[in-house]
C-alpha cells in the first residue's frame, strides 16, 4: 500500500509544486513553457485559459491536455487553482498520470483526478473512479464506485524479485 501512495505522491507532488510554485522554489528556477493553439486571458475573471493541444513543460515534467485554466487570487495574484480538462496526461520520467480532468487546489493542498484516472510508474499502476492526493499530509485516497472499482497492480522489488523474462 505504501508503494501505491508513493507512486501517486511522487508524480503529483513534483508536478503540481513545479507548475504552481513561485520561481526559485521547487521549480529550481526553471521556466514554464506552455504551448497551445490559443490563449485567452481575462483580467476581471482572473484566469488564463490555454486551449487546443496544450503542452506545458518545466524541466523533465510535461502536462498535455486539451485545455489548461489557471485561476489567480484577487489579492496578490497567487495561483488559486490549476485545472486541466480533456485528455490529461502528466509525464515525468517513468511516471505517467492520465485522466479526463485534473484540478490542483493550492489553498487546500489537494489534487483531484477524475474521468478514468490512472497513475503508472514503471509496471506499477493504480486506478479508480477518483484519485485525490493531499499534498501537505502526503497521503492519497483512491475511490471507486460500483461500476469502477479501485485497482492496483504492484510488482515486487528487491532480492527474489519476479522477473517477467523468467518462466
Amino acid at each position: 500500500m505504501k508503494r501505491i501512495v508513493g507512486v501517486v505522491c511522487m508524480l503529483f507532488v513534483t508536478v503540481t509544486f513545479s507548475f504552481a510554485a513561485a520561481p526559485g522554489k521547487d521549480s529550481g528556477g526553471q521556466p514554464i513553457v506552455i504551448k497551445s493553439n490559443e490563449l485567452q486571458a481575462d483580467t476581471k475573471a482572473r484566469t488564463a485559459t490555454f486551449m487546443g493541444k496544450v503542452v506545458a513543460k518545466q524541466a523533465n515534467i510535461t502536462i498535455l491536455t486539451d485545455r489548461l485554466v489557471v485561476n489567480y487570487a484577487e489579492k496578490g495574484g497567487d495561483v488559486e487553482k490549476v485545472e486541466a480538462v480533456g485528455n490529461v496526461r502528466i509525464v515525468q520520467e517513468n511516471r505517467i498520470g492520465t485522466a479526463q480532468h485534473a484540478v490542483y487546489y493550492t489553498n487546500e493542498g489537494k489534487i483531484v483526478l477524475t474521468g478514468s484516472p490512472k497513475v503508472v510508474q514503471g509496471k506499477d499502476m493504480v486506478s479508480g473512479s477518483e484519485i485525490t492526493y493531499f499534498v501537505n499530509e502526503e497521503k492519497s485516497v483512491v475511490t471507486g464506485t460500483t461500476d469502477t472499482r479501485v485497482e492496483a497492480v504492484i510488482y515486487p522489488k528487491g532480492k527474489g524479485r519476479n522477473d517477467a523474462t523468467k518462466p
